[in-house]
């Protein structure tokens, strides 16, 4: 199973974006996605260290919300 991760664009710099999510910073490539009109603040889907689309905040929060409801239940089960 792949699992892309929402995160919040803090710094470019070319195609390096440094991004946070839940206290966690990453620096992360825009190479695929170097034709989309991107700026701090942007909220992107990040997979293996790609960003792989543009997301709105709403979908990143969802997102966030969705995942941290299924690892709740995955320590409540354990």
């Amino acid at each position: 199973m792949c699992l892309a991760i929402p995160m919040q664009i803090t710094h470019m710099d070319g195609l390096i974006a440094k991004c946070a999510a839940k206290g966690v910073e990453r620096e992360v490539s825009l190479i695929l996605l170097q034709s989309e009109p991107l700026q701090e603040g942007d909220y992107i889907l990040i997979h293996v260290g790609y960003a792989i689309q543009k997301i709105s905040e709403q979908e990143a929060l969802t997102t966030w919300e969705l995942l941290d409801q299924m690892l709740a239940e995955e320590l409540a089960g354990a």
